[in-house]
Parts: C-alpha cells; structure tokens; sequence
C-alpha cells in the first residue's frame, strides 16, 4: 500500500511539478496541496486518484515555479530615480559631496526591487498539463506498489507452506499423545490402590476427556483457511488486502485452539512454530492493498 511517484513537466516558463505519497491506512485518508490557481481541479484531481489507488494515506502535492533564468523581480526604477534626486538635493543642501558608486548606494535603498506583475489566471492547457503530471506521478506510485505486491506475494507462499507443513506433521503426534493420556491418568489411579473404580465407566469417561482433546476439526478448518487464503491472495479481484487479514485472523483462532487442547510438548511446538509464521504474516498483511 506504501509507494511514491513523482513527475515533472514544463510549461508556459514555469516548472510543474507532482509528488503523490501513500501510507498504510484502513481506509481512503486524503491530503492536498495545490497552487491557489489550481484549485479549480482539485476534486477532480481527487477522483482521480482515488479510482487508481483505492486505499491508504494519500497525499498530493502540486507546486508551480518559475524555470531557472526567468526573471521574478525587476529593479523600481522610477523609485530609484526619486532616491537620486533626494540625494543629490540632500548633498546641495549640507555641502558635501554625491556618491561616487550610485550603484552600490540605490540598490541598498528600500523596495530597490520589486516583484513582477505576473498574470495569475491559467489557461486550460495548464490545467491539463497539471492532470498529467498528476496521472504520471500516481502511475509511477501504483507501479511502485506492483513491484511490492509481488515481493509480498512470495512471502506469503511461503509463510502459508511454512503452516501447511507444520499441519501436515500434526497427525504423527496425535495417536502418541492419545495413549500418552491415557497411561497418565492408569498411572494416577495405579498409585491410588485403596480406591476402586468401574473400567467401564473409567473408559467412558476417558472417551469423553480425549474427545474434549481431539483436534479434528480445528486441522479441518485451518486446511480450509489456508487454502482460502492461497485463493483470494491468487484472485483477480483487486483491494483483497482488509479480507486477507480476516481469514490470518481466522488462521490464528485455529491455531490458538490447537495450541490449548495440545496437552503434549510436540505438538505444543508445532503450534508455536505455527504462531510465528502467523504473526509475520500479520504484520506483512498491512501492506496489501
């Protein structure tokens, strides 16, 4: 979502430049700044821009100057004339003597120069220049962001493999941990020889505490997750940055649940080693438009 572009045009004397920079955001944040005389465009300038970058913190800036070499200021000669009559009227008056460096002493009077009068009204060929360096730098900004969605691309592949791996190696521990279970709770009552117990009850209700445990369906719905992911991350619809998120959101109820009916080191490990490539995920996803 983040990205900058920058374009340069000349026109009528003067240097037009635009600069579009995004930033993460939830939603559509716009900033502008235009010359005073360009504002006649700005919401069409906004329009614009919102259609082909859709989401973030978005600011524009426009500036207008005069190229190198263009004169913005003229020496106030009709000023400059009358500082010269003072003076010389002032030296007749006081007996001393005029300047010998004219130049030096009227170009440090005040107001010795003033600024041109320029005309402040653009025509329509202006404007359009302004729309296409607008246009310009915003292509270059969502070319920026081609580049970092492919990088994302890859690292996502690859932290949504990392999980699928790790899932894949879940069942290897289950049925250890199912008898581990059980001969845990045989040795408790082993060393409790006073006490008498029903079997068939003991095993009922050593059913149920394994059900209680059983995972078979949190692998289910992460599998589904995964591959949900994978497809909206590969689908043609743009802006699927916020739904990304939804489904990571979802990865991590799967895991975290998981991670608390585990009860065995291994597969404990594997849950955190999940959560990991989870969280780097998390963060990366911010970035997807």
């Amino acid at each position: 979502m983040t990205g900058f572009g920058k374009a340069v045009q000349v026109y009528n004397n003067k240097k037009i430049t635009a600069e579009v920079k995004s930033l993460n955001s939830k939603q559509l944040d716009f900033a502008v700044r235009l010359p005073q005389n360009h504002r006649e465009i700005e919401l069409e300038l906004r329009n614009t821009i919102t259609q082909m970058l859709m989401r973030g913190k978005i600011d524009l800036f426009v500036t207008s100057e005069p190229i190198e070499g263009t004169a913005t200021s003229v020496l106030n000669v009709p000023l400059l004339q009358q500082y010269k009559a003072q003076i010389e009227q002032m030296s007749a008056q006081l007996d001393i003597p005029q300047p010998q460096d004219w130049y030096q002493v009227l170009l440090r009077m005040p107001d010795a120069m003033r600024a041109e009068s320029r005309n402040t009204e653009v025509d329509e060929q202006e404007l359009q220049v302004v729309r296409d360096v607008v246009t310009q730098a915003t292509q270059q900004l969502v070319s920026f962001r081609k580049q970092e969605g492919e990088r994302l691309e890859k690292f996502f592949e690859e932290k949504i493999a990392a999980i699928q791996s790790l899932l894949d190696e879940v069942p290897k521990y289950e049925e250890p941990r199912t008898a581990k279970i059980k001969a845990r709770i045989l040795d408790a009552l082993e060393r409790l020889k006073e006490v008498d117990y029903d079997k068939n009850r003991f095993e009922q209700e050593l059913i149920y505490y394994i059900e209680k445990l059983d995972i078979t369906e949190e692998k289910l719905r992460l599998q589904n997750h995964l591959t949900y992911f994978l497809e909206t991350l590969h689908g043609a619809d743009p802006g699927q940055g916020k739904k990304l998120g939804f489904i990571s959101q979802e990865i991590g109820r799967e895991v975290n649940t998981m991670g608390s009916k585990a009860n065995q080191a291994d597969l404990q490990n594997v849950v955190v080693r999940m959560k990991d490539h989870l969280e780097q995920i998390k963060e990366q996803v911010l970035n997807v438009l």
